[in-house]
Parts: structure tokens; C-alpha cells; sequence
């Protein structure tokens, strides 16, 4: 039987058959899904970069959807109060309540491999329509001399249109169909912008291009 598992790790990231990278968010999805058909009801903590596809998928699954601030100390610290089986990031760490609440890129690569393998559905297959259903720009990195006069520019432009404004880590703005998450780095002179959308990514792409331009171009 072949697997279709034709996926690259490298540390916790992963490559479908075709040699697509898939997002870490997807992936944090992916792996969500995983421990709610084995644990129902289970708590999942997210960062709160990129969230849609993760929420969506635990409300499908009867699971428990948690937000926590950016960076392993705070995930740990998050699932260990909730008692949470699995807490992901966006940036390809992943944490496992019953691996002492630590990252591990090996039992991500264990897990997708035993899905795959059971299900005979390639890695592409599982992800594809969630690329289609929630599309992401991925996190940009924009270079800025003033990120407090830069930040205000961007939240000017669109806060009262907004539906929800979190301030969990650097601020997330939510529409109706679409949602941007902007953060400061806190080693480097950037700002950090990701963008998601719900099934239009030609909309998404009009929505990172009108906020690139108030950053102040194209980020990386």
C-alpha cells in the first residue's frame, strides 16, 4: 500500500506529495483534529496568529479551543492551567500534555504518518480543502522606523469597521470574512502582519496589499 506520505520534515514543518509546503497553521489544525477523535471534548491551545482554521476545526470536533500569547512559555503555561492535550504555534511548535507539556517535531511527523497511513489519504488530500476554507497570507515581516506611528496607521484605517479587537498578542483585528493579527517583534526593528480569510483568497490577497501599503511596502 503506498502512503502518499511523500512529506519532508524539518524540525516540525512539513511538505506534502506534491512537494507543497504546508502552513503551520494547517498543520496545527491537522494535528488538533488528530487528538480530538482520540480524546473527545480535549482542551487545544492555539496562538492567536492565525485562527480561524484551528477554531473551526475543534467546534467540528466537540473540542475546546484556547487562546494564549505567542512563544513556548506562554503555550505551556496556557495548556498546563487548562489541562490542555495539545497546544500548537503557527511557526511549526508544537507542545503535548503527555510529553510534559514540551516541543517535539518527532511526534507531529508520528502522528500525521499514522493518519495518513490508516486513512490512505494523501497529506495533500487531508489540507486542500482547508487552504480553499481559510486562506492565510503567512506572516510577513515588514521593516518600520516608528512601529507605534506605523501600528496606529494601520488600526486608524480599520478599526471601526471592525467586529472584535484583541489585544492578546500585539492587536488582532476580525470582520466578517477576514481577520489580520499585527505584532512587534520584540529582537528586531519589524512588525509582523499575517492576514487570514474565509474562502476567498483573491479578497485576502486585495486585504494584505492595502495593509502592506500602510506598513510601507512589501514584506518578507
Amino acid at each position: 500500500m503506498a502512503w502518499h506520505l511523500t512529506a519532508i520534515l524539518i524540525a516540525a514543518s512539513f511538505f506534502d506529495e506534491t512537494g507543497q509546503f504546508v502552513p503551520g497553521e494547517y498543520v496545527v489544525g491537522l494535528l488538533a483534529s488528530i487528538f480530538l477523535e482520540k480524546e473527545v471534548g480535549a482542551k487545544i491551545v492555539h496562538d492567536p496568529r492565525v485562527i480561524w482554521n484551528t477554531q473551526d476545526i475543534v467546534v467540528q470536533k466537540a473540542g475546546v479551543a484556547v487562546q494564549s500569547k505567542t512563544g513556548h512559555a506562554f503555550i505551556k503555561q496556557v495548556m498546563r492551567c487548562h489541562e490542555a492535550v495539545y497546544g500548537g504555534e503557527m511557526s511549526a511548535h508544537h507542545y503535548f500534555r503527555d510529553f510534559a507539556y514540551c516541543d517535539s517535531g518527532m511526534i507531529p511527523w508520528l502522528l500525521i504518518a499514522e493518519l495518513v497511513s490508516h486513512s490512505e489519504r494523501s497529506l495533500g488530500d487531508w489540507v486542500k480543502d482547508r487552504f480553499a476554507a481559510f486562506p492565510s497570507s503567512g506572516e510577513m515581516n515588514f521593516k518600520v522606523a516608528d512601529a507605534g506611528k506605523t501600528f496606529e496607521n494601520v488600526l486608524s484605517a480599520h478599526r471601526a469597521g471592525a467586529l472584535s479587537i484583541d489585544e492578546t498578542d500585539g492587536v488582532s483585528l476580525a470582520f466578517d470574512d477576514w481577520r489580520f493579527n499585527l505584532r512587534r517583534s520584540n529582537t528586531e526593528p519589524l512588525v509582523r502582519l499575517n492576514v487570514e480569510g474565509k474562502g476567498n483568497a483573491d479578497a485576502l490577497a486585495a486585504h494584505v496589499s492595502e495593509i502592506a501599503n500602510l506598513l510601507g511596502g512589501t514584506g518578507a
